[in-house]
C-alpha cells in the first residue's frame, strides 16, 4: 500500500505578520518555493523559514478570503483588500497569479496616523491644506510613502478644523481617528465600485475635502479637476516623478482637442505638487524623505496654461522664497548633514554638479 499523502501545514499568516511588525517591515511577500520575505528599510530580506509549498500557500491565503473574494479570484485572478486580524494590526493584501499559482504581497497598515514632524514634511504643506479649494498632488513611484504623506495632511486637518473629509482608497491603509472633522473613508471594492463613480457620488455628500487614493484614468482626473474647480479641496496621488512629469501626465491623458481646456483648469486650481522618494539613512536606521515641492504661483500657472513645461525647472530653481524645494538640493543638504552617504546621494541625484556646489 502506498502511504497516505498528507498536505503540508498551512502558513499561520497572523504569526508571520506579528513577526513582520516586530522587525519593522513595511511589506511581506509570499511566493511559491521561496521563504516568506520582508521588506525592511526598502530592502528585501528572506525569512529563515522553510520555502513555501504551493498547496500550503494557496490554502493559507484562501483561509483569509471571504466567499465573495473567492468568487472574484476565480474570475479575475487579482484581489486587493484590507484585512484586520484582531489584536494584530491592519493590513493591505494584494493577491495575484504567478504562473497559475496564488501568491500575495501584504502591506503593513498603520493604526497611528504619522505627524508632519515624524515624516519631515514642510509646514507650508499644512498651510496649503487650509485653503478653501484647490488641488494638491503627491507623486512618486510605488513604495515611497505617498499615502503616508496624504494621511499626515488629513490627520493635521482632522485635528484642527471642523470639515467633512471623504477619502476614496484602494484599499484604506490608515484609519483616521475621531477628531474635529467628520471623516468618511471609502474602500474601492468594499464600499464603492470605482474611483470615478465614488468621486461623482462624493460630490453629493457635502464634502469640504476629498482625498483620492490614485488618479488612475481620464474620468477620475477630470472629476478631480471639476471638484477642485467647484469649491472643494482635493488631494490625490500619481505615479509620476517631478513637477513637469506630473503636469504632463494629467494633460496628456486627455485627447488633444481637450488639452487647452485642461491646462486652463489645472492652472486655476493647482496649489502644489510634492514629488517624493525615500533614501536609506547613513546610520541604517530607516529611510529619509526627500521631495521636490512646486507651489502654484502665478508664474507656474502661466507656464501650465501656455504649455511651457520645460520652464518649470527654472521656476523651481528661483522659487525658494515661495517655499519651492528642488529635490537635488535637498539630497545635497541631506548628504552635507550626514543623514545619507555620499554614495546614496550620488546615485539619487539628477545633476551630480549640485554635489560639487555648482
Amino acid at each position: 500500500m502506498n502511504p497516505l499523502t498528507v498536505d503540508p501545514p498551512i502558513l499561520d499568516l497572523r504569526e508571520l505578520l506579528t513577526e513582520a511588525l516586530r522587525r519593522g517591515a513595511s511589506d511581506v511577500h509570499l511566493l511559491t518555493n521561496q521563504p516568506p520575505a520582508f521588506r525592511i528599510n526598502g530592502v528585501i530580506e528572506l525569512s529563515p523559514r522553510a520555502p513555501l509549498d504551493e498547496s500550503a500557500l494557496t490554502r493559507s491565503i484562501d483561509a483569509i478570503l471571504t466567499e465573495h473574494q473567492r468568487g472574484d479570484w476565480f474570475t479575475k485572478k487579482q484581489l486587493c483588500f484590507s484585512w484586520s486580524p484582531p489584536g494584530i494590526g491592519y493590513f493591505r493584501v494584494s493577491v495575484y497569479s504567478h504562473m497559475g499559482r496564488m501568491e500575495a504581497a501584504i502591506r503593513i497598515g498603520q493604526r497611528a496616523v504619522p505627524t508632519f514632524e515624524e515624516l519631515g514634511l514642510p509646514e507650508l504643506l499644512a498651510d496649503l491644506a487650509t485653503k478653501p479649494y484647490g488641488l494638491i498632488l503627491v507623486t512618486g513611484p510605488t513604495g515611497v510613502g505617498k499615502t503616508t504623506t496624504l494621511n499626515a495632511i488629513l490627520g493635521r486637518i482632522n485635528g484642527e478644523a471642523r470639515k467633512k473629509i471623504i477619502t476614496i482608497e484602494d484599499p484604506v491603509e490608515f484609519l483616521l481617528p475621531p477628531g474635529k472633522s467628520l471623516v468618511v473613508q471609502q474602500e474601492v471594492g468594499l464600499d464603492v465600485d470605482t474611483f470615478h463613480s465614488a468621486l461623482r457620488h462624493a460630490l453629493r455628500q457635502d464634502p469640504d475635502i476629498i482625498c483620492i487614493g490614485e488618479l488612475r484614468d481620464l474620468e477620475t482626473i477630470s472629476a478631480a479637476l471639476t471638484a477642485a474647480e467647484t469649491g472643494h479641496l482635493v488631494f490625490g496621488t500619481l505615479h509620476t516623478t517631478g513637477a513637469a512629469g506630473t503636469i504632463s501626465r494629467i494633460v496628456d491623458v486627455f485627447p488633444s482637442g481637450q488639452q487647452p481646456h485642461v491646462r486652463m483648469q489645472l492652472s486655476h486650481v493647482l496649489r502644489a505638487t510634492v514629488s517624493q522618494r525615500l533614501l536609506p539613512r547613513a546610520d541604517g536606521n530607516g529611510r529619509l524623505l526627500i521631495y521636490e515641492m512646486m507651489i502654484g504661483t502665478d508664474a507656474v500657472k502661466n507656464i501650465i496654461r501656455e504649455g511651457r513645461l520645460h520652464q518649470l525647472a527654472n521656476v523651481l530653481q528661483t522659487g525658494s522664497e515661495h517655499g519651492m524645494v528642488r529635490q537635488d538640493e535637498m539630497i545635497r543638504d541631506a548628504w552635507l548633514a550626514g543623514s545619507i552617504t555620499y554614495e546614496t546621494a550620488h546615485a539619487a541625484i539628477g545633476d551630480p554638479a549640485v554635489l560639487r556646489g555648482r
